[in-house]
């Protein structure tokens, strides 16, 4: 069995800069070897979905800006550098920067996280497209679009960490 501190130090970023969840998993005993990314993720979802209201906004607030001063000044985690570059929000032109940047300050004021998408798959075009559609939902239902989104990135960041089981 991994030792708590070795899982905290593997697995306590999966959601982002919110090592707590991992540390909940380990400590309830929802760990089991061998890990696949389907057993590990469903521990680190109940974790996340057990957490109050306060602490789940905290996960989303942990969450970078798309194409925001983070990335610009080389300030991601290198997941969420891997995953803003893959979309191609690393080459935006100053007009489409202007437009996230728009977006992502409007978006904040209204709900008081970042926007949040898993981008693997997508690209600049298609997370613009989600951005303009859902500024306009309200605050609890973007609360819930945005943990669903936090889940799928969880998701994704362990399938390539581990065998799918």
């Amino acid at each position: 069995m991994m030792e708590r501190g070795d899982f905290i130090s593997r697995f306590g970023g999966i959601f982002e800069h919110s090592p707590f969840i991992a540390e909940r998993a380990f400590d309830a005993g929802a760990i089991a070897e061998p890990l696949t990314a389907a057993s590990l993720h469903a521990a680190l979802v109940a974790q996340f979905r057990a957490a109050s209201e306060a602490e789940r906004l905290g996960v989303l607030r942990a969450h970078p800006d798309l194409a925001g001063k983070l990335a610009i000044a080389g300030g991601l985690t290198d997941d969420s550098r891997r995953e803003q570059a893959g979309a191609g929000l690393d080459r935006l032109t100053p007009e489409e920067h202007g437009r996230f940047t728009e977006l992502n300050t409007a978006y904040v004021e209204k709900n008081g996280f970042p926007f949040i998408i898993a981008v693997k798959g997508l690209d600049k075009a298609d997370i613009l497209k989600a951005f303009e559609q859902r500024i306009h939902h309200d605050g609890q239902d973007e609360f819930a679009t945005a943990s669903a989104q936090v889940e799928k990135i969880a998701r994704l960041r362990l399938s390539a960490l581990l065998p799918q089981g």
